[in-house]
């Protein structure tokens, strides 16, 4: 009898479990989460996309390669540092080039070593198809990222001419980010993403950090052909 009992208690139990529900995120913001298919998020504007169901010992997959278009982007005439210390107009490193801009800093553990790798190897794929295309990489924490910093961190990535690394004074590299669509309040949240575009044309796209160097330089050439 003892038994029977405990194994209608286990078929009730089982029951009353309710159905997985579905989950939709951000591959740039996972914190921006719906229940809803078809939402964007409200920070970048990328669509959510369906979070899979796995066994916690399975692996974490790889994300998907992302591309969205990006609203038109007004660059802001915004003065600030390089790596080397020379002050010069933020707008001077996008007018009429095709770029690629990210979003770092250099104390950074998580995902910042990882997204400067992948621009290093979208620097080296870049060059080898021909492509000439600007890279610039932004710090979101100005006041720890000095030049002499940023220096020493593209030199361990072995950024190449035509790779520049921002920061400045924090109030106008605030407004950089701000203008870019890239403003946080905690450098631990700021965005994987890469804003590509053709200044000289206003196109604008935004790609997934992490999405394979090829990848982002398909999207670069893309940008390069806008008129």
């Amino acid at each position: 009898m003892k038994l029977a009992i405990a194994f209608l208690i286990v078929l009730l139990s089982v029951a009353v479990i309710p159905a997985q529900t579905k989950r939709y995120s951000c591959p740039m913001h996972p914190d921006v989460t719906s229940s809803k298919p078809g939402k964007k998020c409200p920070k970048c504007g990328m669509p959510l996309t369906r979070q899979k169901a796995r066994p916690k010992t399975e692996p974490e997959p790889e994300i998907e390669d992302v591309v969205v278009t990006a609203p038109t982007v007004k660059i802001p005439d915004t003065t600030v540092l390089d790596q080397f210390g020379k002050e010069l107009n933020f707008s001077d490193l996008v007018k009429d080039r095709v770029v690629a801009i990210n979003f770092v800093f250099t104390t950074c553990t998580a995902i910042c070593p990882s997204l400067t790798a992948t621009f290093r190897r979208v620097q080296q794929e870049a060059a080898a198809r021909g492509l000439k295309v600007q890279l610039i990489s932004i710090s979101v924490d100005p006041t720890t990222d000095t030049p002499e910093r940023l220096k020493d961190f593209a030199a361990k990535f072995k950024a190449e001419p035509g790779w520049t690394f921002v920061t400045g004074e924090k109030t106008r590299i605030d407004s950089v980010l701000q203008a870019l669509g890239a403003a946080v309040n905690n450098r631990n949240d700021h965005t994987p993403m890469i804003l590509i575009g053709n200044a000289a044309s206003n196109y604008w796209t935004r790609a997934y950090g992490l999405s394979s160097p090829v990848m982002i330089v398909d999207v670069l050439a893309e940008a390069a052909k806008r008129k």
